[in-house]
């Protein structure tokens, strides 16, 4: 690459002094107020409030007893924490799980005209473990009636015992209307398998799948099964998480397309395909609610250095809060995924940049930058500061693929693979590129061709980056360029 076609500087301003000593604090992912934090888990909607819950440990920044934290939103971009929901008991941690609005009060929990919402979790036996058992995770449930602010634990717990599995846990729990009843995907060992109720209580084995194919690099964890309509016919994805075994190293989240009858999934073909083709976007599970969209947040970090990146008071944030969908593409099914609409709340003054030139905005290193219309050949675009860090994102033609290269982003000694270069296919048909990428404090989310290939990176440079520059092999002219500048978002 050896000439621009668009050159301009964007004059990022370093964070206020309240952050000093929290550099890569986000602005506008969630992040726990202090401690561990990983898996998202039970992400309900209800009564015009968003709920989160997460797997945290509040006395140190590794991971230790689990807990479920909680934080609640009126638009997944603006979060208060809430107390701790769910803690360790006699049956053991509390793992990661799911929550559903029982609406029809299946469950027999609701009372006084109160609609429970329950929330079906993994129980991990510690003393199990330590003892060599097969056995020590379970499911078990609980349910609030006051909209997940307060839970109480049934007391017929588990409700799903173990068959002598050593992994078997992460129940994802929705409604399947056709028949009426709750379905279940579990994680086990190296597979899904399918469970049935119609109470929340009593559970029936229906099917298992997966051990014969996709990735199996390691173990499978937080599976979510998800329906889509795409030309009067209705799909289903299945995303199964892997750690370790993404495409890029470490923990990565695979799905597959296919059908669902309420009890067993037959995939359309096998093909290996990643929901995030970049290292830091894992155990992603969706929003229980009764809306037309497919709301997903994921934990943004990997098991392969989570515990060691170079934050102070706490460790790990949540993605963005994407919008799912589903695309064919030359005859193949993939799944899509798009910041949601809330994400362009914080927009400060957002412009159009024609071309090349050279402009200046007053911002703290936040913004979401998308090229619409780009040639397709190789470019990158090059975040960097002043120290000559920096952070390249661009698209490799010869090889179809695009990257993020990390190598001289900023800090990298806290893990040996932490800096290498992570790629991601270019599936689209179109004859020119679609990009996005949405930066924060310490990292930066990219969504190509209209979320087909998606990738996310954390990055730890010593100075904000202060510059941004597009490169390109030739003087082709860029149709359209939107710049803004990103608000913190509101975090109490």
């Amino acid at each position: 690459m050896n000439r621009y076609i668009s050159l301009f500087s964007l004059l990022l301003l370093a964070g206020n002094v309240a952050l000093a000593q929290e550099p890569y604090r986000p602005a506008f992912h969630f992040s726990p107020k202090k401690g561990w934090m990983n898996d998202p888990n039970g992400m309900f909607y209800q009564e015009g409030v968003y709920h989160l819950f997460f797997q945290h440990y509040p006395d140190k920044t590794k991971w230790g007893p689990m807990h479920w934290g909680h934080a609640t939103s009126p638009d997944m971009i603006h979060w208060t924490e809430q107390p701790i929901a769910l803690f360790p008991d006699k049956l053991g941690y509390i793992f990661s799980g799911s929550a559903v609005v029982d609406y029809n009060n299946t469950s027999g929990f609701g009372k006084d005209g109160k609609t429970p919402v329950v929330a079906i979790y993994t129980n991990h036996s510690a003393e199990g473990e330590k003892a060599k058992r097969t056995d020590y995770q379970t499911q078990g449930i609980a349910y609030s009636l006051d909209n997940g602010r307060t839970w109480t634990k049934y007391e017929g717990n588990p409700v799903i015992k173990n068959p002598g599995i050593v992994d078997f846990r992460d129940p994802k729990v929705s409604w399947y209307a056709p028949k009426n009843k709750w379905v279940m995907a579990l994680a086990t060992k190296d597979r899904i398998t399918f469970y049935s109720s119609a109470n929340l209580k009593d559970w029936t084995r229906e099917s298992d799948l997966g051990h014969d194919f996709g990735a199996h690099g390691g173990v499978w964890e937080c599976p979510d099964l998800m329906p889509f309509e795409l030309n009067g016919k209705t799909y289903w994805v299945l995303l199964v998480s892997i750690n370790p075994g993404g495409p890029n190293g470490g923990s990565a989240t695979q799905y597959f397309v296919g059908d669902f009858d309420g009890s067993t999934f037959r995939p359309l073909d096998t093909q290996e395909r990643w929901m995030d083709y970049g290292t830091d976007n894992y155990a992603g599970v969706t929003f229980f609610h009764k809306g037309k969209r497919t709301l997903l947040m994921g934990w943004m970090s990997n098991w392969q250095y989570a515990q060691d990146v170079p934050t102070v008071d706490f460790r790990s944030a949540m993605t963005l809060p994407r919008e799912m969908g589903l695309q064919q593409v030359n005859g193949t099914f993939y799944l899509t995924s798009t910041p949601a609409k809330e994400v362009e709340t914080l927009w400060e003054a957002p412009r159009n940049v024609k071309n090349a030139g050279t402009f200046e905005t007053a911002t703290k290193g936040l913004f979401d930058l998308e090229f619409k219309g780009l040639p397709n050949e190789s470019f990158s675009v090059a975040l960097s500061n002043s120290l000559n860090e920096v952070l390249v994102i661009g698209y490799d033609k010869p090889s179809g693929r695009y990257f993020i290269d990390r190598s001289a982003a900023g800090k990298k000694d806290f893990e040996a693979g932490f800096a290498k270069r992570q790629w991601g296919p270019r599936v689209s048909a179109q004859s020119k590129i679609d990009l996005r990428i949405i930066a924060d404090r310490a990292s930066v989310e990219v969504f190509a061709d209209g979320g087909l290939t998606v990738m996310t990176a954390l990055c730890f440079p010593n100075q904000p980056y202060s510059h941004i520059q597009l490169k390109t092999e030739k003087k082709t002219r860029v149709a359209n360029i939107r710049y803004a500048a990103m608000k913190p978002a509101k975090v109490h």
